[in-house]
């Protein structure tokens, strides 16, 4: 087996234009994000290794949020996936593939979890 390095930021919400409803549309629906980016892997990781060896967290917070074009309405939550995923191949090019999973809180009831996962690999 591989050696594999995943960075992962769980459990964010944000408010994003999404739906395709007449209730949904005009209004920012609340969504919580979890990303899982797959880099490359050196060799070893020391001590003192040095933050450019691996990708700061916040570069996969800032995709999901302000990396959202402001005033844009996305009409499925898969395309808000795939924005996040591009932004993020577009910053680093040691990702190989990017997993993207969004749960659509305002239409859960008894704590459902209802949404998608996209996983896109590197092109």
């Amino acid at each position: 087996m591989a050696d594999s390095l995943i960075l992962e930021v769980a459990d964010l919400e944000y408010d994003v234009l999404t739906g395709i409803y007449s209730e949904e549309t005009g209004k920012p629906q609340p969504l919580r994000i979890t990303i899982q980016a797959k880099m490359k892997v050196q060799d070893r990781y020391e001590p003192d290794t040095p933050l450019e060896a691996s990708k700061n967290y916040m570069d996969l917070k800032f995709a999901a949020g302000e990396a959202l074009p402001e005033g844009v309405h996305f009409k499925l939550i898969e395309a808000v996936a795939d924005h996040i995923c591009e932004t993020l191949f577009a910053q680093d090019d040691r990702i190989e593939s990017i997993t993207v999973k969004i749960v659509k809180l305002a239409i859960a009831e008894a704590n459902e979890k209802i949404g998608i996962t996209l996983t896109r690999e590197k092109r």
